[in-house]
């Protein structure tokens, strides 16, 4: 035996603990640890929150308690009530049945004796009348006999409730239904009085979810004014392009990245359920996609500047003729760091004819921002990308005059007046 174990196992205890090793490993393979991640917007900090197989193992178990303990509640009570009215009708037949024995012999014995004491009336003239003729005696005697015919009747009667063997057990019979009926009535008292804690623990929770609803519901509209409020400035900008602030934020919804998160899925409740968790649902789902819209969209600046020139029709600084701009220009010294204003990825980063050294950033949703005339760039295609990284720096590279920076941004490829999406402090 001490071969075997110091062949296998390191140690006696290795020997001894080995079973419930082996059966934490198929836990662990069962109830893996599982990791949570959240992210910070405004920080840009990203929180990593793990639930370890014990603490999935231990919620498990206590599910399946509650669920046993709730099927077996049930089953006892479901059970009982009927078995109860069932004892309950048989204890009051018994104890009908039993009163009818007892008034029958109350009524027996009242009639005995009544006889009993006729019957010594009788005798006492028979015996002690001198002056009787023999029809008075007659008639005496056919009383006599008539009484005497009755009691024994009554006699035989009640030798038969005395020694009847279906009588006698009556009473054994009634005092085991009793003991039965007691046992049964102090187990539907328990479950009454622990159905009573379920009901008052039910009101107690129907308080506390309308009271969340309510919370719920007033924190998310007013949030959802708030983000609506953030993006008012944009909705004559967000029309021009054919969209609305409805199909953006259902989009928004749909959009995944790293950075951004996974798509929200929407909630769906049953029909028969009370409107309000609808309206909660439908609520919460447009205050997470105005959230992630307001996220996602390119809002700010990619530079604390001034502008010097703005979108649209200008006098070509080279030709000197009319020229469509087609962004916004920052001024800025050679080396001043430029920003990304949303979460998002490089998808070009190099030289394009006429705007020089350029940094092309993919936000989601068709929206892009494309920054030009750079003196270095910092990032490289394909790299993902938070709002304030510095993505490269200003400069005078390609068709330009001097340094500063040009910033557009894009939808579907197409240039359009950034002006609103550029909060002016």
């Amino acid at each position: 035996m001490i071969n075997f174990i110091t062949r296998y196992f390191t140690s006696l205890w290795a020997f001894i603990t080995s079973p419930f090793r082996a059966i934490w490993r198929v836990i662990v393979r069962i109830f893996p640890p599982r990791e949570f991640t959240v992210m910070d917007t405004p920080r840009g900090n990203v929180y990593t929150y793990g639930q370890s197989s014990f603490w999935r193992f231990t919620k498990f178990c206590g599910k399946i308690g509650l669920i046993l303990w709730a099927t077996w509640s049930t089953y006892v009570f479901v059970y009982h009530r009927p078995l109860l009215q069932k004892r309950t009708q048989q204890l009051v037949e018994a104890r009908s049945a039993h009163t009818r024995h007892m008034s029958e012999l109350q009524t027996y014995l009242s009639k005995y004796n009544t006889l009993a004491r006729e019957l010594n009336v009788i005798d006492d003239k028979v015996l002690n009348t001198k002056d009787l003729d023999a029809t008075e005696k007659e008639k005496l005697m056919n009383r006599r006999i008539k009484t005497w015919g009755e009691l024994d009747f009554l006699r035989a009667r009640l030798a038969e409730m005395f020694s009847n063997e279906d009588f006698t057990p009556e009473y054994t019979k009634l005092s085991e239904l009793s003991a039965e009926y007691e046992l049964t009535r102090a187990e539907n008292e328990e479950l009454k009085r622990r159905n009573r804690q379920i009901v008052e623990s039910m009101v107690q929770i129907a308080t506390a979810d309308n009271q969340i609803v309510d919370a719920v519901s007033a924190l998310t509209k007013e949030n959802t004014d708030v983000l609506h409020a953030n993006l008012k400035q944009i909705n004559s900008t967000i029309v021009s392009l054919g969209l609305s602030e409805n199909s953006l934020v259902k989009s928004a919804n749909k959009y995944s990245n790293p950075l951004v998160g996974a798509a929200f899925s929407p909630i769906e409740f049953d029909k028969d359920l009370d409107e309000k968790y609808q309206k909660l649902a439908n609520g919460l789902e447009r205050w997470n996609g105005l959230r992630r819209l307001n996220e996602i969209l390119p809002l700010g600046k990619p530079v604390n500047s001034r502008v010097t020139s703005n979108y649209g029709t200008r006098k070509d600084p080279f030709t000197g003729k009319p020229k469509k701009h087609r962004g916004i220009d920052f001024a800025g010294k050679i080396g001043t760091e430029l920003m990304a204003v949303a979460p998002g990825r490089v998808v070009s980063a190099g030289e394009r004819v006429g705007y020089g050294t350029t940094v092309e950033i993919d936000h989601g949703l068709g929206f892009t921002t494309l920054y030009a005339h750079l003196s270095q760039i910092n990032v490289s295609r394909g790299d993902w990308v938070r709002p304030g990284t510095v993505i490269g720096l200003a400069g005078s590279s390609g068709r330009s005059t001097g340094p500063h920076l040009h910033y557009e941004i894009r939808y579907k490829g197409a240039p359009f007046d950034p002006t609103k999406f550029v909060k002016e402090d």
